[in-house]
């Protein structure tokens, strides 16, 4: 099942984020779990991430949710609010075509 993960960083956290960064990276590598990931970004002529979107595979929900606890960018305090929802794929360039 997939399941999608939404964490929005605290206000002013952007040098933290960028502290843990590598070990959020490491930590994804590691699992192999991730199918599509990326920074949310502030609107702008220079936009800055400002939270995370990440679209996992995992068995049930209890493993998606540990696996977003687990995440060091939770670790470390950088977000505000995360949420984990079961998601299905309908449609997008990504997909598996039919042919």
């Amino acid at each position: 099942m997939y399941y999608i993960i939404t964490a929005f960083d605290k206000e002013n956290s952007l040098d933290l984020r960028m502290s843990v960064r590598t070990d959020h990276l490491a930590y994804a590598k590691e699992h192999d779990i991730t199918v599509l990931a990326g920074p949310l970004l502030t609107e702008g002529d220079d936009p800055k991430p400002r939270g995370s979107m990440i679209i996992i595979e995992a068995a049930d929900k209890e493993a998606a949710q540990a696996y977003a606890d687990e995440d060091p960018y939770a670790k470390a305090g950088l977000f505000d609010k995360v949420t984990v929802r079961l998601w299905r794929a309908a449609i997008g360039k990504w997909l598996p075509s039919d042919d």
